[in-house]
């Protein structure tokens, strides 16, 4: 009867027509009739008759809506007996396996789909009773309602893992080409090895273009930078340390580092890295950080110190950088690094020793500014069975290799009087005794010198450490003069084992000389490092304060008794570096705490802008010169961690 209705509507409205079935889903079917000369399949009328239960037509966009009534399964108690409960509405429930929890589609409630689910995955239940599974489904632990699992598709777990990958990338230093050329074939490689083939396809949907790092390892550095400026803002105050070079490019780069308190200790980072793009001079160094401080609304009140290498652009006394910054941070100080005052220090010498040092350097460079005659001298070590085939580069710029590279000389002092030609003009050096005792002191003193430069290197180095590895020297140079005027030479091994070597020893004048140039290294760091009253010795051990220090206001010092008089507090200090002591404190003891705070943020040394150059020149090297390396910086030289999710929500 419909499908006789339907033909006399048809016959109506055309001739004839012709269908096409063009969409299809579960509820529906959508059917377009188009003008033609041919009569309508019969097999329309058939299937309508059959499958469908409604027909709908609509003349004005030629379209015929054949709608499905959807058939939904039932849930069963007797499904317990397969370990199946329902999960959803109870008219068209899902089933869920009590079992491991998998929801399974309304289709699926059946039993032969049901027991096969529990013999292919539960094996090991297939026999048990209904019982055994009622009393599964009664436990607290499945009663809690499902808690939907979210995972990221595909596109995102790309993304995140590529904003990983760039961060290593720029931790590392490499070039930006790495990924897609070294570690995406890697990657694949494994996990084709240790899983399938299809696992390793979705690798390819991690993109590590060169672009595509430059961009990620960008956007890595402005997620640093913020969390950096606001760390900065919600302070209590932070010190500075600036430095200024030259790249392989032949820019003028600033690094400027930055210390401040944040959650319970004192951390460092990088605050900037950029480029200075005219004259590298003081205006332009303030002007370059001003400029950062005003577009993140930084204060200026904040700075308590700034620390430099007191260079003539840095420390000028008018409008150079110091100076500017003082300008606008009124309470600041301005600190020179106390690694650039030890340098200066050990400089002066008497003229034999002096005399003695530069004649090693001229040996030494013989040798290594002709690659010849190394690759030669290389060759009679390895036959004279030496310790060493090669001496060491002294440089003015690592002076602090000055003692390695003079114990490497005089180790290797038979093998150069072997290789030397007697025509040249020092080659008599190494025979004379007098000179090689000379030579061996300065290796001796030059490698304790180092050794306590080294020391006074590091993060969160405060002016405390740096004073007791001076004060500590200061003690032993005059413990090294009394021995040398007794003739005693245990506290110098090369001098000593050079004395047993040859069973003699040491003359007058060269005694002399070493008491000279020790008792002249004493007074020039006395003069660099001045003994001075230390009314911040409260900060250093709190404990041993007896009277109220001169510094301290009388509510402070009432603050300090307390504070000495926890237990738990003195327990603290004994396990804590000296910053994090005060800075787990400020809650507590917020007032003292916050002044001893700010006594321990200047900074020490220019180790970090030291350390900042050294790995921008590893970055940014010849084959790179047009690399912008700020970003790269940012990541390396910074103590936070991007949150590479947060990223990526944000795109």
């Amino acid at each position: 009867m419909i499908a006789r209705l339907l033909c006399i509507l048809l016959k109506q409205e055309v001739e004839s027509f012709c269908y096409q079935i063009v969409s299809e889903s579960n509820d529906q079917k959508v059917g377009i009739l188009q003008s033609e000369d041919k009569q309508l399949q019969p097999s329309v009328s058939k299937k309508s008759e059959g499958e469908l239960s409604r027909i709908k037509f609509i003349s004005n966009s030629n379209k015929i809506t054949f709608s499905k009534k959807p058939k939904r399964r039932k849930y069963d108690e007797s499904y317990l007996s397969f370990g199946f409960t329902y999960f959803g509405n109870r008219d068209a429930p899902h089933a869920q396996c009590v079992l491991c929890k998998k929801i399974l589609s309304n289709s699926s409630l059946a039993p032969s789909k049901l027991r096969r689910h529990l013999e292919t995955k539960h094996a090991a239940y297939k026999d048990k009773d209904i019982s055994f599974f009622k009393q599964h489904l009664d436990s607290p632990e499945n009663n809690k309602p499902p808690t939907p699992k979210i995972v990221n598709t595909d596109n995102e777990s790309a993304t995140e893992a590529s904003y990983n990958v760039s961060y290593h990338i720029a931790l590392s230093g490499e070039a930006h080409t790495i990924g897609e050329l070294l570690i995406k074939p890697c990657a694949k490689d494994v996990v084709m090895r240790m899983f399938d083939e299809q696992y390793s396809k979705k690798i390819d949907a991690v993109q590590l273009s060169n672009s595509t790092v430059a961009r990620r390892i960008k956007d890595l550095a402005a997620d640093i930078e913020e969390e950096l400026v606001c760390r900065l803002k919600i302070c209590d105050g932070f010190s500075l340390q600036l430095d200024e070079s030259a790249d392989v490019s032949g820019l003028a780069v600033l690094l400027v580092f930055v210390r401040y308190r944040f959650n319970k200790s004192i951390e460092e980072d990088l605050l900037l890295c950029e480029s200075l793009q005219s004259n590298a001079t003081g205006e332009e160094i303030f002007n370059c950080i001003n400029s950062f401080m005003q577009k993140h609304e930084i204060e200026w009140e904040k700075c308590v110190d700034v620390c430099s290498d007191a260079s003539r652009a840095m420390d000028g006394k008018i409008a150079e950088a110091v100076t500017l910054i003082k300008y606008v941070a009124p309470e600041s100080t301005s600190s020179h690094c106390l690694l650039y005052r030890h340098a200066l220090a050990v400089k002066i010498m008497p003229t034999s020793l002096k005399n003695v040092l530069d004649q090693a350097v001229q040996i030494i460079n013989y040798i290594k500014a002709r690659p010849h005659q190394s690759r030669l001298l290389k060759i009679l070590c390895e036959e004279m069975g030496a310790q060493h085939t090669a001496l060491l580069l002294n440089t003015e710029v690592r002076w602090l290799s000055r003692g390695k590279v003079l114990v490497r000389l005089f180790e290797l002092r038979r093998e150069l009087l072997v290789f030397m030609d007697s025509a040249f003009r020092l080659s008599d050096c190494l025979t004379n005794s007098s000179w090689l005792l000379r030579l061996a002191y300065l290796a001796d003193i030059f490698t304790k010198l180092n050794e306590v430069n080294l020391s006074m290197q590091g993060k969160n180095v405060t002016v405390f450490t740096v004073f007791d590895k001076m004060s500590s020297l200061l003690r032993k140079l005059e413990f090294w003069a009394s021995s040398v005027e007794e003739e005693n030479f245990d506290c110098f091994p090369t001098l000593g084992d050079f004395l047993t070597e040859i069973n003699s020893t040491v003359d007058k004048d060269i005694c002399s000389a070493i008491v000279q140039h020790l008792r002249g290294l004493r007074s020039t760091l006395l003069k660099y490092f001045p003994v001075t009253n230390d009314n911040n010795a409260w900060v250093r051990n709190p404990f041993t304060v007896t009277v109220k220090p001169v510094s301290l206001v009388a509510r402070d010092y009432e603050s300090l008794i307390d504070l000495t008089s926890d237990s738990q507090v003195k327990q603290n200090f004994s396990e804590l570096s000296l910053n994090d002591f005060w800075s787990s404190l400020i809650q507590e003891y917020p007032s003292i705490a916050r002044r001893a705070v700010r006594v321990l943020l200047p900074f020490a040394t220019m180790h970090l802008c030291e350390t900042g150059f050294s790995y921008y020149a590893a970055t940014k090297t010849k084959y790179r010169k047009r690399l912008d390396a700020a970003p790269h910086m940012r990541i390396r030289l910074s103590n936070i961690t991007p949150n590479i999710k947060r990223i990526c929500d944000k795109r």
